[in-house]
């Protein structure tokens, strides 16, 4: 494993987006520029981006003035290295709009949840915006904080002024998955400081990727200003994940009824939610007599003719044949909408809506009608055979959770469903790899699915195993073809030992005083122990497995250690009861995500002392409180720097 010094960013969101050899290849691009210019201002970047990986030959240096110019209008503006890495980093986000090009091979087309959430010309949909603002004020009318600014207006720009302290977003996130964040640590104060907004931001940016959004080019401040383009892609994230949580086999095994034999049901579970809804639709409409396949919510379903059918065979007891009859596209579409609501469904979409053919309002509206009248069976062999098969271990379940939501935070092009099935075809693997370690990836012997014969896949795999063995993993006695056949204990195995190596690297780069030597399991222990001791506090663990870990009152000190303001100690229990176990849990994760902790597990991690899930919590916050001791002392020598040219 090579060793190398890392380029700290202050941001954690904007520092996941690079790995450190593109980091510190970025950071001698800025220096040179900055020393050929004297300062590096805004109007001096276009030269210097349009040369960037990624941009050469994708914009010009005009494009690219344009472009910047949006979100940064003065062009004398100094630009720091932090805002040279962003300004890059939208732009690059702006690319994946352009069209597929031969150069883009290795590219994957990528589910709704993948999506960037920047557009070209940062313009949103007032469709949409209205269709959101409608969701929040049903959903969260009833929020005691809230209700002092619900119901909201669509059209006017209260979402996003709503949305600049935190709250509603923190709150939003807590109706799409329910107590992801323990709502203790959200600060509610009526007038919010800075910091104390900043916090709530970065509680729900955190918690935002932990149930699955892809949060790529949206930081605190982003949030903070209420920029609509940015607070309407994540709010669109947040609702498609409530409104699809029910498309997947562990929680409507009626599903199964849409395939035909075991290889269909493996290739159902390895679907993306959106992907499942149209395969759920696609069933009922071939019993109607409808002849076209819908593959997409927009154009597919502009002349509702799919709708209409849909909804008379769901629901023939409201059906009209008026529905059909009628040529007009935009009156059909009004009677399904009338029709849909007579199933309670909310209304996402307008007539123009459907007949324009808006994606993301046709699949929030099409999800709605499956979660109020699927039409599956439930007392058939079949169903009731799969979902005794489906049956996990508790543990190999919330494992399944973990290493997903930390695949998909690592901004890889594949997005993951279903980890034990996804991975199965050895490339999202090789994508981590790629990420873990840069380079260690030789792409000409790699294949990109859709994957239909097995050697491919276990090229592949066997690739994983080999790089595996480079970096001196764990893997005896181990082939790709293992996971091929989707072996779960080795896979969690694998996964387990990349993150954690992905961890203790960071904390490597990050403590100078390591001088180079492996940071270990043992040192991470050591400076948890010594943390709380300095605090005054006499809690200490012997191991990442010691029982008394339980009650959750160490890494509440260890937390109010590294940042006394952070806890409510009022709020914290003595953890004698697994109630108030499960209190002090979910607080601690909530207080970790708060001061910027990208972490994944569950409460229930914390109560049962899931050994490799406390490793990572404790080193997740080790390396907070590094990264915030770094960006101390380089603030500290920048101004040293320069009381010293002044003095000169």
């Amino acid at each position: 494993m090579s060793s190398y010094e890392g380029v700290i960013v202050s941001d954690p969101v904007l520092q996941s987006q690079f790995t450190q050899v593109e980091l510190r290849g970025l950071k001698a691009t800025y220096a040179s520029a900055k020393s050929q210019a004297g300062k590096l201002t805004v109007g001096y970047l276009p030269p210097v981006m349009c040369k960037l990986k990624g941009l050469v030959g994708v914009f010009n240096e005009e494009q690219i003035k344009t472009m910047l110019s949006e979100s940064i209008p003065n062009a004398n503006e100094e630009i720091d290295f932090e805002s040279f890495l962003r300004a890059y980093h939208g732009l690059q986000s702006k690319v994946t709009k352009k069209p597929t090009t031969t150069s883009s091979k290795f590219k994957t087309s990528t589910s709704f949840l993948k999506s960037t959430t920047t557009t070209l010309r940062h313009s949103i949909s007032e469709s949409e915006k209205a269709s959101y603002v409608a969701h929040v004020n049903r959903f969260l009318q009833a929020d005691s904080f809230l209700s002092n600014y619900l119901p909201m207006d669509p059209a006017t720009n209260a979402l996003f002024d709503v949305a600049k302290d935190g709250v509603l977003l923190c709150k939003l996130i807590n109706v799409a998955v329910p107590n992801t964040i323990d709502e203790r640590a959200i600060n509610t104060k009526k007038v919010l400081n800075p910091w104390e907004r900043n916090e709530n931001h970065t509680l729900c940016l955190n918690s935002a990727k932990a149930i699955g959004c892809t949060v790529v080019n949206i930081g605190t401040q982003d949030l903070v200003e209420g920029r609509p383009h940015l607070i309407l892609g994540l709010i669109s994230q947040i609702i498609k994940i409530q409104l699809l949580a029910d498309l997947n086999l562990k929680n409507t095994p009626q599903l199964v009824e849409l395939v035909e034999d075991s290889k269909d049901v493996e290739e159902l579970m390895s679907l993306s939610p959106e992907k499942v809804l149209l395969k759920w639709m696609n069933f009922h409409l071939q019993k109607t007599g409808y002849q076209k396949q819908v593959t997409n919510f927009s154009s597919d379903l502009k002349d509702g003719e799919a709708y209409a059918r849909l909804l008379n065979a769901l629901a023939p007891e409201f059906g009209s044949t008026a529905t059909l009859e009628t040529n007009d596209p935009t009156e059909r579409a009004n009677l399904i909408i009338e029709q849909a609501e007579k199933l309670d469904c909310i209304k996402y979409v307008t007539p123009t809506d459907i007949v324009e053919g808006s994606t993301n309002l046709n699949l929030a509206f099409v999800a709605q009608i499956f979660q109020h009248r699927n039409g599956l069976s439930t007392n058939n062999t079949k169903t009731t055979t799969f979902a005794e098969m489906m049956t996990d271990d508790t543990e190999t379940s919330r494992d399944e959770r973990c290493f997903r939501m930390w695949i998909n935070s690592l901004g890889i092009e594949t997005y993951v469903n279903n980890l034990f099935e996804d991975v199965r075809t050895g490339w999202v693997l090789l994508e981590v790899l790629d990420k873990v370690f840069p380079g260690s990836v030789n792409w000409k012997q790699a294949t990109k699915p859709p994957i239909k014969l097995p050697f491919p896949k276990v090229e592949n795999c066997n690739q994983v195993i080999r790089i595996g063995k480079e970096v001196n993993l764990s893997l005896v006695n181990v082939a790709g073809n293992d996971i091929v056949q989707g072996n779960k204990k080795l896979i969690v195995a694998y996964l387990w030992q990349l993150m954690r190596f992905n961890m203790l690297q960071l904390l490597k780069n990050l403590r100078s005083r390591s001088q180079g030597k492996e940071i270990t399991d043992n040192d991470i222990l050591n400076w948890a122990n010594s943390k709380v001791k300095s605090a005054g506090r006499s809690s200490q663990m012997e191991s990442f497995k010691d029982k008394s870990l339980s009650n959750g009152v160490f890494f509440l000190e260890l937390l109010s250690a590294v940042e006394p303001r952070v806890v409510n100690w009022s709020l914290v229990t003595k953890g004698e009861t697994e109630e108030d176990q499960k209190a002090n849990a979910n607080y601690i994760i909530s207080v970790a995500r708060k001061l910027g902790c990208s972490i994944f597990l569950l409460p229930e991690d914390i109560m049962e002392v899931n050994q490799k899930m406390i490793l990572t919590l404790t080193a997740s916050v080790m390396l907070w409180s590094l990264q915030k001791k770094t960006v101390v002392e380089v603030v500290a020598e920048e101004s040293e720097g320069e009381a010293e040219s002044e003095n000169q």
